[in-house]
């Protein structure tokens, strides 16, 4: 029996809380030791501070508590004995061990899985044949009642053979050949207890039913083999691919097998469907014969652009294989004007009309053209830049790509085979987020497919997957890797040009089921290299049952700690840091957390697509939010239905009850199945579409999609030859420290892992001091060592990342490890950092210091990503707020007391998707209030609310530059590519922590937000109730929060304004521009506001502020905002009329107008902009924003 005080493999920092929780000087509790396999850890608590000695096995398996040189070693053969020993006072240790600290009952979760029905065993074998009791004589009825005399028991039965001949006696046999039914009486009566010996014997083989089966597919193995050669004939006619001179090799005809007529019937089939292809293909192109076969034919869409003030309709034909974009007038008129690859400059998304789309095109004269669009909606918009997109990688002259298209899917199949055709899933249609039709042909670099309760072999499922994907784009894909966990399974394919690519394969699996033995639950990973890029999946199967949720945590624990992925040398880190981007998949079984009465209640609110309200009850979310699981994850808006329990051949009907013998059992509908991701900070990916399919009914599960667009680095060769001289590289640490939560008193070192190092570099140890709270700063000066970089190159350099842990001195033991992105603003500079630390999915403290970067001569190029980007639809004064540098959190803010002016925001931006946010490219977003001290880049991101407007990767919130839209006039898309790479320094989301303080202090209560319908998915008519601010805290949420702002007479150290953009700013009026407006009660306002934030009034605002107030234009700071400007409003341009819903019944307040100093910067000298950021303002192309107020919306 294990002893109380040994806790087995708990985590340090669960180790630390029990002990704490005790508050007893000599409490004591032994882990297994982190660093060190078959060792230990002995924890003693004293003086409220936990003391951690090593204990380890010498080579006969005695132990000994590791102690200081010269100190005498004492050797036990058991752990009992050593514990008994240390109870002893003045033996060592800094107090006598006392009082242990016992075990606490764990759900095992042994009741058996509901879903399941025999799920607590392995894949099982066919049944055996059995006779029903009906066929069998009266004698053998009444055996199994006496077993006083087995063998009589087995007499009386009939044997397998006479069984069989019964069976075959009663089946219609007329429509079988008399000579095959024959061969099959043969077989049961003398050679099948021949095949019965083989069996037992240990052996797989059955030769005598092989040559049963191959007597009987004699005459069809000679008619397939006839009928290949033609058809293999007809497909090299129509392949496009093939020279007229080349001749098929000769058949060489085979024996009628089992494996040979499976592989012939494989191939016809697929020869079938490929001829089908083929011939359409052929019909679409033409007979000319391209250098290679046309995947993507040519798609046209229809658009709206203005020419001299008067609406028109044209057609954009892309040609992806062409490399052109033609303009013409209508879909049978010649061409207009044409535009190749090389000319198309940039695409940029409106981010207020969610369906207008900017071309920046160059001219033959290399003058650039703006082209406005304005596509059908917002799906159209987003497959034509994929297409764009695509054309662009497909004819970029890099021999390498610098981004590629991943497609995760997972399905709990419900231990049923699936239907014939499943394409629907990898062409990401149904409900949700899905793709738009002119996408359809564009084929992903990566497929992964995670199945849960899969009843299929591998071999089987391989080939339904590979020729499922042959049928949407006449690809084969190359198997990277399979693997399979019972019933649990993950399949990796990726395109064959991609085989090179690909490299450091490796696989994992992890069981959770009962007692973490059986593998009913669990996990299966893959991982790899893509050039310099490597790529984790994750497939889990977590614990069922509602009541479970604490269950499923432990099991997503378990996973993250004992998975083996990725690159042995990150031994020190879980898989959640050994990835550049690790992605999530599975039936992760967390459920909507209501009473079963409400099940009509939850079906109704399905009907009405009111999802918003069933969120708010999801066990993941809410973990999610109070930090218990999936730690710096992120996942898409859901906007589909809840995926189980429907029942099965129908997706109208949920089956939310099941009778036991326990009696009845209640599985509300819940998203049960689930696509997260986390990647490194400032790293490009973007989810572009997370639903799940309406057609494929076979299981109680629909399968879920996403696709993602990630970005990637090639295997970098440096410009310069060996033995070049030129300036090393060199990464230095300044004034770094970590703060930890922990009551441990050891030293502690760095440890410095990164690709770009030879190896990793440890660091002296850092002194420590008392925190506040109780947590400990370890501080490190200036003594951290300098690193070396294998290659200089900012190319290569930028791209890079650190990771950081920090360890103790007595133990070896992590005590949490981050993740510094290199990609700075400035090199030779020194530069703030910031990341949070975390240890076993727990957050365990933060680091912060500075970072000066040193690299060779050279610049980064534009990436392939960066050209599709999104306009922030917003014009203001000339100075632009460059972002919070990468990294300091330390900003020295003015007190709330005193309301500074607020510096102008940027002019119109462009903001390349992957930059959006607060990062080290872009430009400040927002400002924040004096108790909104802003983190560095953390990934501390709060979860999507779907109530509060589209997510991530969607189409972005509500622009500063005008309030809110009402749900019932004006729509979002999520189709649009949104804000995506991880910001390093002050992601939105954590703006709103103190530094010293992950959750604020409790502050009142948001007014209710604003829902958003979108017109992909149907309407969202209900509200959730309002969360404090702290669980709102988010992206969206910081955006819509009205911030007083900073004194920009403060020299902050994070706060960097280039030396151009001061001088542009010198040029400016010196009028300071005005805050984003709030999204929860949004403020139109003029130029020239100054705003103010009354002391004992939260910036959130209270219910009066529901509706648009137009603050004064005076630029004295006003404590309460006057009602509306008597300015005379602007006349929107036609176009902008055209997107806009009309208004509702009832007065529509004036509209403010710009200060005349921004309109006359407005029009000011054009700039060469390809290079930069910012867009030249030109009133015929971009239109006056004005701002609108919600009751002119409705």
């Amino acid at each position: 029996m294990v002893p109380c005080w040994n806790h087995g493999n708990i985590t340090r920092s669960k180790a630390e809380e029990l002990l704490s929780r005790t508050g007893k000087d000599g409490s004591f509790l032994v882990r297994a030791s982190e660093s060190i396999s078959r060792a230990y850890a002995l924890c003693v608590l004293y003086r409220n501070c936990v003391y951690t000695y090593r204990i380890l096995p010498n080579e006969d398996d005695k132990f000994t508590v590791q102690a200081s040189e010269g100190v005498p070693m004492r050797f036990f053969t058991k752990l009992d004995q050593l514990i008994e020993f240390y109870k002893k006072e003045n033996m060592g240790l800094v107090t006598h061990l006392q009082y242990p600290v016992p075990l606490e009952e764990e759900d095992t979760g042994d009741e058996p899985e509901e879903e399941t029905e025999g799920a607590l065993s392995p894949p099982e074998l066919p049944p055996r044949n059995i006779v029903p009791l009906s066929a069998v004589p009266c004698e053998a009825k009444e055996a199994p009642a006496s077993m006083e005399n087995p063998r009589a028991a087995e007499v009386g039965r009939p044997s397998l053979s006479e069984t069989l001949f019964q069976r075959l006696q009663t089946m219609d046999t007329s429509g079988i050949p008399e000579e095959h039914l024959k061969a099959i009486q043969d077989y049961l009566s003398t050679q099948l207890s021949l095949d019965s010996d083989f069996v037992k014997s240990g052996s797989s083989s059955l030769p005598h039913l092989k040559k049963l089966t191959a007597l009987l597919c004699k005459e069809l193995y000679g008619e397939v083999i006839r009928t290949l050669p033609t058809l293999e004939s007809l497909q090299r006619l129509f392949d496009q691919q093939l020279s007229p001179g080349l001749r098929p090799r000769p058949q060489v005809p085979g024996e009628a097998s089992p494996i040979n007529m499976v592989a012939k019937l494989s191939q016809l089939t697929s020869l079938l469907s490929s001829i089908e292809d083929k011939v359409k293909a052929l019909l679409h192109e033409g007979p000319e014969s391209p250098h290679r076969r046309s995947l993507i034919p040519p798609v046209t869409f229809e658009v709206k652009a203005e020419s001299l003030g008067i609406p028109q309709k044209l057609q954009l034909k892309v040609d992806v294989e062409s490399g052109k974009l033609i303009i013409k007038k209508s879909k049978d008129s010649s061409e207009d004007k044409f535009y190749t690859h090389k000319k198309i400059l940039q695409l940029i998304k409106s981010q207020k009309f969610l369906n207008k789309l900017v071309i920046l095109v160059e001219t033959e004269k290399e003058k650039t053209l703006r082209k406005e669009y304005v596509f059908a909606d917002s799906k159209k918009r987003e497959g034509f830049c994929q297409l764009l997109q695509q054309m662009k990688n497909k004819h970029s002259e890099q021999p390498e790509p610098d981004m590629i298209t991943i497609f995760i899917g997972t399905w709990n199949m419900g231990n049923a085979p699936p239907p014939k055709k499943i394409t629907s899933w990898f062409l990401s249609k149904g409900q949700g987020k899905t793709r738009d039709d002119s996408a359809d042909y564009i084929p992903h670099d990566i497929y992964v497919i995670g199945t849960q309760e899969d009843p299929l072999g591998e071999k089987e499922w391989l080939e339904i997957l590979k020729h499922s994907l042959q049928e949407i784009t006449s690809m084969t894909f190359k198997t990277i890797a399979i693997h399979t966990l019972w019933n649990i399974r993950i399949v990796v394919l990726a395109k064959p040009e991609h085989e090179n690519r690909i490299s450091h394969i490796c696989t994992d699996n992890v069981k959770t089921g009962i007692a973490n033995t059986l593998g009913n639950k669990g996990a299966v990973g893959v991982s790899f290299m893509f050039n310099g890029t490597s790529l984790g999946f994750v497939n889990s199967h977590l614990t069922s049952g509602s009541e479970k949720k604490l269950r499923r945590n432990q099991n997503y624990m378990n996973i993250l700690r004992f998975l083996a992925l990725g690159d042995k040398k990150l031994s020190s880190f879980n898989i959640t840091h050994r990835f550049t981007h690790l992605f999530w998949l599975g039936d992760l079984n967390y459920r909507v957390e209501l009473p079963t009465w409400e099940a009509e209640t939850i079906i109704q609110k399905i009907k009405q697509q009111q999802y918003a309200d069933l969120l708010s009850h999801d066990q993941l979310l809410m973990e999610r939010k109070e930090q218990k699981v999936f730690l710096h994850f992120e996942e898409e808006e859901i906007t589909f239905a809840p995926t189980y329990r429907f029942e099965r051949m129908t997706r109208d009907k949920y089956a939310y009850t099941k009778q036991k013998a326990t009696g009845m059992k209640y599985n509300l509908p819940s998203w049960c199945d689930r696509v997260l991701w986390k990647s490194y900070p400032l790293v490009h990916v973007v989810c572009q579409s997370y639903g799940s399919t309406s057609d494929i009914m076979t299981s109680d599960h629909s399968p879920v999609f996403a696709t993602f667009e990630a970005g990637v680095t090639s295997q970098f060769v440096s410009k310069n030859g060996p033995g070049t001289t030129d300036s090393q590289g060199q990464i230095e640490f300044l004034g770094c420290y970590a703060t930890l939560k922990t009551k441990s008193q050891t030293k502690f070192y760095l440890e410095f892992h990164s690709s770009c190092l030879e190896s990793f570099v440890k660091s002296q140890e850092g002194e420590n001091e008392e925190g506040s709270e109780g947590e400990l700063v370890v501080k490190f000066g200036e003594t951290l060592p300098k690193l070396k970089p294998i290659i200089s190159d900012p190319e290569y350099l930028l791209d890079q990342h650190i990771l950081i842990s920090i360890k103790s001195s007595d133990s070896d033991e992590s005590y949490g490890e981050g993740c510094i992105a290199l990609r700075l603003e400035a090199t030779e500079t020194q530069l703030p950092i910031y990341t949070p630390l975390t240890h076993h999915g727990e957050m365990t403290g933060h680091f912060r210091g500075n970072i000066k970067l040193q690299t060779s001569q050279g610049k980064m190029r534009e990436k392939l990503y960066d050209f599709v980007k999104t306009e922030r639809d917003e014009s203001s004064g000339p100075k632009s707020l460059k972002s919070l540098t990468s990294h300091d959190p330390m900003k020295q803010w003015e007190p709330a007391n005193r309301v500074p002016p607020c510096s102008s925001s940027g002019i119109t931006e462009i903001i390349n998707p992957s930059y959006m946010g607060v990062g080290a490219f872009g430009h400040l977003k927002q400002t924040l209030s004096p108790d909104q001290q802003p983190t560095a880049w953390s990934y501390d991101q709060p979860l999507k609310d779907s109530a509060l407007g589209p997510g991530r990767g969607e189409s972005p919130p509500t622009p500063p530059s005008q309030p809110p839209i009402s749900p019932k006039k004006f729509t979002s898309s999520t189709a649009t590519r949104g804000p995506c790479l991880r910001t390093q320094e002050s992601r939105p989301g954590d703006a709103a922590k103190s530094v010293g303080e992950p959750l604020p202090p409790e502050e009142p209560q948001l007014t209710k937000p604003e829902m958003f319908e979108n017109p992909l998915y149907g309407s969202v008519s209900a509200f959730p109730k309002p969360a404090p601010r702290k669980e709102q805290e988010s992206p969206k949420m910081l955006r819509k929060e009205p911030p007083p702002c900073p004194d920009l007479g403060i020299v902050s150290p994070s706060i960097l304004l280039s030396k151009a953009q001061e001088a542009e700013g010198s040029k400016g009026t010196g009028k300071p521009a005005p805050p984003p407006a709030p999204f929860l009660s949004p403020t139109p306002r003029v130029r020239s506001f100054t705003c103010s934030t009354p002391e004992g009034r939260p910036p959130g605002g209270d219910k009066s502020q529901g509706k648009p107030k137009a603050p004064a234009g005076s630029q004295v700071p006003v404590p309460v905002p006057v009602p509306v400007p008597v300015k005379r409003p602007i006349k929107p341009s036609r176009s902008e009329l055209s997107q806009q819903p009309l208004p509702a019944q009832g007065q529509r307040p004036p509209l403010p107008v710009k200060s005349p100093a921004v309109l006359h910067l407005q029009h000011s000298k054009g700039r060469d902009y390809r290079d930069n950021a910012e867009l030249p303002h030109h009133a015929k192309h971009r239109p006056e924003d004005a701002p609108l107020s919600r009751t002119a919306m409705q």
